[in-house]
């Protein structure tokens, strides 16, 4: 189960929002939406009393002013009735003035809010903050849907265009957790700037949820901060209602391009930031994700990618099963560029990357791993059906207990993996068996240009490559371990100018009776090969000093 599949599209069946207008509603011919006249009469009913505050020559605000000319209407909320003192709930208020092609400034102050707002089949609206903070009523004084406080849109009404930003959200209160804004938008989506002070500790959905409905749509959320994490689920009000507890970020319904820019997200117990689930297109742009459960960045989608962010696994909860720091699937194309994986708190199922069986093709490049640890772990883990990866220019420093740096799982699958200037290095041990740099355990891979230094911590034996599958070629590369730089299993290997060396004093390669048709070529291959019944062995040109 995962965190999607706890969120229904749960609502109080209120008429609040523009899903009660006439089925007649029509464009104008500027292509503006001109909602049903019912909504519309009480809209513009409204927007003509000065006194509320609602006018299209509201007075200027540095927050707002860049936006003039992309509204009909300017509304201060304060003007037109809310409460800034953080006294009284502001909801009633914003629900009456609610009226679509309009902007809804907040003036600074303290806005209490204890039901949710919702907001479908707009046109353009807009929310924007200014030195403005939300106050949600606490978990049992939360009236209605105890899950949002803004619901703008919904995936069978989408609104068009949303624009909100500006706000720090104010959960320091006990149970006071939220999800602040959930989106369904299809033209254009604009979050910025949306700052969430204290963890979010009621339980109910996290704090973000974002879609873009149409393929051609964008949408960018930028600046979201939700530093301090969620509690888990058993340690909340709704203890035993869901599984686990609230994502960080959830957006597994996007049709669109959605770009997250250097968001911050904390320790969750249902993963970071998951987008993974949809058909369109993910981009992260920097950030910072730390400690999340299941994975800190989860995504997909034909030709997502992950760029430059900063991933952080620090700190392990008595709940956590797994605090992954990347993990890529359903799609083509994805690419991880730039990243900083660092994991000092590691679990055995806390992979660095993993790359899953419904990737069809990735791109990893220039990507730095530090792991380090008292547990079995493992780096770049290139799971079994998963197809062509591609490695290019990364670092891994491996300091574990155990465990493989790369791993190619067993698969049946021949998609090539590529792995081109890669360094592995670090003192790791071999517990539970895990003593190989490299494992390659599927056809098909090659090693070009790749350094592996396994000096071992004390007592333990480490392998540069070990291979068990057929078709490795390993070209101009240099291989150091204390125990032996090569192990092959496997067949149809060939080893062609490369260094190997063993700290330990061993042969540069141990060759077992299952391997077969090896080939080593051009190579320095010092103290030369233990062959233990290799079958149609190839040594040609080689030094063994």
């Amino acid at each position: 189960m995962t965190g999607i599949a706890n969120e229904r599209d749960a609502d109080d069946g209120r008429s609040t929002d523009f899903e009660q207008a006439s089925d007649t509603d029509t464009k104008s011919e500027t292509g503006t939406h001109r909602p049903g006249r019912r909504t519309f009469v009480k809209g513009a009913a409204i927007a003509g009393i000065s006194a509320l505050g609602l006018s299209s020559t509201a007075a200027a605000s540095g927050s707002y002013t860049k936006y003039d000319g992309e509204y009909r209407h300017v509304v201060n909320v304060v003007e037109a009735g809310a409460d800034n003192t953080g006294n009284r709930s502001i909801t009633p208020v914003l629900r009456n003035i609610r009226n679509d092609n309009t902007l809804f400034y907040f003036p600074p102050g303290r806005y209490y809010m204890d039901e949710q707002l919702r907001f479908t089949g707009f046109d353009n609206v807009a929310f924007i903050g200014d030195d403005a903070t939300l106050v949600p009523a606490n978990y049992y004084n939360f009236d209605g849907p105890q899950y949002r406080l803004f619901r703008l849109g919904v995936g069978y009404r989408p609104g068009r265009r949303l624009r909100f930003e500006g706000f720090d959200i104010d959960q320091t209160a006990p149970d006071t957790g939220i999800r602040v804004i959930e989106a369904h938008v299809s033209d254009r989506l604009e979050v910025r700037d949306i700052n969430i002070k204290g963890q979010h500790d009621s339980g109910t959905w996290g704090p973000g949820l974002f879609n873009v409905t149409d393929s051609s749509g964008y949408g960018i959320v930028e600046r979201f901060r939700a530093p301090q994490g969620g509690e888990w689920i058993d340690n909340t009000p709704t203890a035993g209602e869901r599984w686990r507890g609230p994502t960080g970020i959830l957006a597994n319904q996007n049709a669109g391009t959605l770009e997250f820019k250097h968001c911050t997200l904390g320790a969750f117990p249902d993963n970071g930031l998951y987008a993974a689930g949809g058909s369109g297109k993910i981009i992260v742009s920097g950030g910072t994700y730390r400690n999340s459960n299941g994975a800190n960045i989860r995504v997909g989608g034909n030709g997502s990618e992950i760029n430059w962010p900063s991933v952080k696994i620090d700190d392990t909860r008595p709940e956590d099963v797994a605090q992954r720091g990347i993990r890529i699937e359903n799609g083509k194309n994805l690419r991880i560029k730039g990243a900083a994986v660092e994991i000092t708190s590691p679990m055995p199922t806390s992979h660095a990357i993993s790359a899953m069986p419904t990737c069809d093709s990735a791109r990893i490049e220039r990507v730095r791993i530090d792991m380090q640890g008292n547990d079995v772990n493992h780096g770049i883990v290139v799971s079994p059906n998963c197809g062509e990866v591609i490695i290019v220019e990364t670092q891994i420093n491996h300091e574990t207990a155990g465990g493989y740096p790369l791993w190619i799982r067993n698969t049946n699958a021949t998609d090539r993996v590529l792995a081109e200037y890669l360094t592995i290095t670090g003192e790791a041990g071999d517990a539970s068996g895990f003593r190989d740099g490299i494992r390659v355990e599927r056809d098909n891979c090659r090693f070009n240009v790749t350094e592996v230094n396994q000096s071992a911590r004390s007592g333990a034996t480490r392998n540069a490559i070990t291979s068990t599958a057929d078709d490795l070629t390993v070209w101009k590369s240099t291989l150091r371990a204390n125990q032996y730089p090569i192990v092959e299993l496997g067949s149809e290997s060939l080893y062609l100018e490369v260094d190997a060396e063993s700290t330990g004093g061993k042969h540069a390669a141990c060759l077992y009776d299952q391997s077969s048709n090896i080939s080593i070529r051009n190579s320095r291959m010092v103290n030369g090969v233990r062959d233990l019944g290799s079958s149609s062995l190839e040594l040609s040109n080689n030094t063994t000093y």
